[in-house]
């Protein structure tokens, strides 16, 4: 599958919502360290990950688009492994693990009318809220390469980075994304401010990123925040507006630290959120992809895709 149906679609490619917070309060499963590749291998678990596809593959295919497959690898790298009591060489057999089974989905689900891309998902060294720890570009890109380098070898068709909290830690992901010759995205959380946890603002670290890797991302997104929370930076007509290509919001307006204690899913107002895009995509001429982040399911993007592809029709 070639990244070349993503770049020159008709109109955004649809995703999935928050798997992991799906699996948690949807399905009942545990999920160590909210790591969803421990879901791979176990007949429940892999039952659930295909029950909660199918329902994202059908949206696409009704919506007339094509369908951004993630990998279940977003706690799959080194320091992760690390924690979880988990070596080098099985982080990257988990990887490799994990390509293989959105493969198999594809194979599965894709066609002429549904192509489906394997978006190899690397997620944070650390905390995805809380950026403790900042690295430099040179300590982050030794920290992903191994984990880039075995999806690469998997052969996914492109590389997203995740709920990304500083500039550093992405410049890194870009660096060893170039270094393995696959296609990236850089995806950046923000607080309630419009701000990265680590207090940058995205105008600056889009900026960072492309002057430390020769504009070498595809895309830059926004994952997990509430549309109230970025919006205005996007009505503000500055140039970095223009390297924004996705957009996977989360449904509730908590702040990251309440997220972090909710004991109780707040999946607010699907036709809600829906709305809230489809007045957004005006201000994002490059729009690639969309869907959602925690606390959203095949309901929030449904409603996304029905305004989203409306607001692009009219």
């Amino acid at each position: 599958m070639s990244i070349h149906s993503l770049m020159h679609a008709h109109r955004p490619f649809l995703t999935d919502g928050g798997l992991e917070t799906y699996m948690v309060f949807d399905e009942g499963l545990d999920l160590p360290s909210f790591a969803s590749f421990t879901l791979l291998g176990h007949r429940e678990g892999e039952a659930a990950i295909s029950r909660y596809f199918e329902r994202f593959f059908e949206l696409a295919r009704k919506a007339q688009t094509g369908f951004v497959l993630d990998t279940l690898t977003w706690r799959a790298n080194l320091p992760w492994g690390q924690l979880m009591g988990i070596d080098p060489d099985e982080i990257a057999a988990i990887n490799t693990r994990a390509v293989a089974y959105a493969k198999d989905l594809r194979a599965a689900y894709g066609s002429e009318d549904l192509p489906i891309l394997i978006n190899g998902v690397v997620g944070p060294s650390g905390d995805g809220y809380d950026p403790a720890s900042q690295l430099s570009g040179e300590i982050a890109l030794a920290v992903h390469l191994p984990q880039i380098r075995a999806l690469a070898e998997a052969d996914v068709d492109l590389i997203t980075a995740m709920t990304i909290t500083h500039s550093g830690e992405a410049i890194g992901v870009a660096r060893a994304a170039q270094i393995v010759g696959k296609p990236v995205v850089i995806s950046f959380t923000l607080e309630t401010d419009g701000k990265l946890p680590s207090g940058e603002t995205l105008e600056d670290a889009i900026t960072k990123v492309d002057a430390a890797s020769e504009g070498y991302p595809l895309y830059f997104m926004i994952n997990c925040a509430h549309p109230d929370h970025f919006a205005h930076l996007l009505s503000s007509g500055a140039a970095f507006v223009e390297r924004l290509g996705g957009m996977r919001a989360n449904a509730s307006r908590m702040s990251h630290a309440e997220l972090d204690v909710a004991e109780v899913l707040d999946s607010g107002d699907p036709d809600e959120l829906g709305g809230q895009y489809g007045e957004l995509i005006d201000m994002l001429p490059n729009l690639r992809v969309v869907g959602g982040c925690c606390g959203t399911d095949h309901r929030h993007v449904g409603c996304i895709a029905g305004h989203t592809h409306q607001a692009e029709a009219d």
